[in-house]
């Protein structure tokens, strides 16, 4: 069967790249040495996780009277951040699974780092409402543990236990999907290892993987299954978190349209996310080929559309408190746009709506810099939006007896900090044991999106067929005991 390509999208592999080539290049980051620029980040990233764990250590032994709560605000900075890495670990699922069901190439190189990124991010969101318990040992509280085992039936019409299953559940679906999506690339190694040990090691990683077409044909079919499984997810996951506001009767909190605003707003900040994690790693592995200008320019037109839907959404809580005449629901929102955090809001603003909106340039959204730049400047607006969700619709109470500011201590700023070192601890440790690319996946591609193989296909003419084997070729590599780095 011949397949045809457009000549006009871009290729997703740049460079004179082989098979052999790819491989070379994915292991290189395994079984080469780290490099300057990594140990430099690992020390930062160490020192903030070690600072936090300290400030943790701290919050448990004096208890949560540490933080800066108050009567008024008794859910502020953790609750946000909790939010905040929830969200990011959304562009994984998304990237993977819904990218994967649509048959998008382009999600081939940058899937793996996103699956990486959201079991992180998930695992920093957790340690916040255990922390936040006070009494984190008394963690398994949260369960539905039956009573005789000591402790209370849990309230099923509490959505913070629906947090609960929705989060470990999308842990766990996304760490199976993630390993799932490493095994070709496991046993890659695996045969490639000289020293026993890193070759048992990777033979136990790769469930014994042998290259098989039957091998293959399961592989397909679970990431297939696992990608339906996911996609529903990744809408549930953030609706229930967004149902922690909704279901209250806060003026602020209590909106029906928090669901879909939270779900593209949690899509925003991780691609946001996966870009400044993605420019980096391209720099520091050499991955320019792999991870092109073409993929960047990908995730910035998603960031420029969720951008757009979050600004829609916050225009279209404006319009419902003017228009419902409720005087409380307009003091809320005046209160944020005019009151004492009016930094906040406007920050939130300027971060999220008008910045995304720079990405209609094709110039800007096609500069390495100025992406990584937005990345960041999305990340933080994401912050200040949850904060002043939060803080905002709690610090001015029905009573202005009970008016009150809320402001971090260095243990909450601690704590948070600590976390987004934890965060790219995990992640630089990743990228030297695990192969930062699904290299079988990028190979799938190779031929219908690799730069050399447009090229040849150009000169043959616009109705070359896409197997058609070009004479310069080299044979493929079959030095392993194994073939299974061969995916053709």
């Amino acid at each position: 069967m011949s397949h045809y390509e457009s000549h006009i999208r871009k290729p997703l592999i740049t460079g004179d790249k082989t098979y052999h080539d790819v491989t070379l290049d994915v292991v290189k980051s395994v079984e080469g040495k780290a490099n300057k620029s990594w140990w430099i980040v690992f020390s930062i990233s160490l020192i903030a996780f070690l600072w936090g764990l300290g400030c943790i250590v701290y919050t448990i032994s004096q208890g949560i009277g540490t933080w800066g709560l108050n009567k008024t605000i008794g859910w502020a900075w953790d609750i946000t951040n909790f939010v905040w890495w929830v969200g990011i670990g959304h562009a994984g699922t998304l990237i993977s699974a819904v990218l994967l069901l649509f048959r998008q190439k382009w999600r081939m190189a940058i899937n793996r780092s996103a699956e990486a990124m959201t079991i992180f991010a998930v695992v920093q969101a957790g340690l916040f409402p255990i922390i936040h318990m006070g009494r984190p040992w008394l963690a398994y509280w949260v369960l539905p543990i039956p009573n005789q085992y000591g402790s209370l039936w849990v309230n099923f019409n509490s959505p913070l236990l629906w947090d609960v299953f929705a989060i470990s559940t999308y842990l766990s679906v996304s760490l199976v999907f993630w390993w799932t999506g490493l095994l070709p690339d496991f046993a890659m190694i695996r045969d490639r290892a000289v020293k026993p040990f890193q070759k048992r090691i990777y033979g136990i990683l790769s469930f014994g993987w042998s290259g098989r077409v039957k091998d293959w044909q399961r592989f397909e079919e679970v990431s297939l299954v696992l990608a339906g499984l996911a996609t529903p997810l990744v809408l549930s996951v953030h609706t229930i978190v967004s149902f922690d506001f909704a279901t209250s009767i806060v003026p602020g909190w209590h909106t029906t349209i928090f669901p879909p605003y939270f779900v593209a707003g949690a899509v925003f900040s991780g691609f946001a996310m996966v870009n400044t994690l993605l420019i980096v790693m391209r720099k520091v592995s050499n991955l320019e080929n792999y991870i092109t200008l073409q993929h960047i320019e990908l995730m910035n037109i998603v960031i420029m559309i969720t951008g757009s839907i979050v600004g829609v959404a916050y225009i279209t809580e404006l319009f419902m408190a003017w228009y419902s005449g409720v005087e409380y629901e307009q003091f809320a929102f005046l209160n944020r746009a005019t009151g004492p955090y009016a930094w906040a809001y406007w920050s939130m603003m300027i971060c999220n709506v008008f910045s995304p909106q720079f990405m209609w340039f094709p110039k800007l959204r096609r500069s390495i810099m100025f992406s990584f730049f937005i990345s960041i400047v999305v990340n933080i607006g994401m912050w200040f939006e949850r904060f002043v969700i939060i803080v905002t619709s709690l610090h001015r109470d029905f009573m202005p007896s009970a008016w009150t500011m809320f402001s971090p201590t260095f243990v909450d700023i601690g704590i948070f900090v600590g976390t987004i070192g934890f965060f790219f601890v995990l992640f630089l440790l990743y990228s030297r044991t695990f192969p930062v690319i699904a290299q079988a996946e990028v190979k799938s591609i190779l031929k219908s999106s690799g730069e050399k193989y447009k090229l040849i296909r150009l000169q043959k003419g616009d109705d070359a067929k896409l197997y058609d084997k070009p004479e310069q070729e080299p044979l493929p590599d079959f030095s392993s005991k194994s073939n299974s780095k061969i995916n053709s």
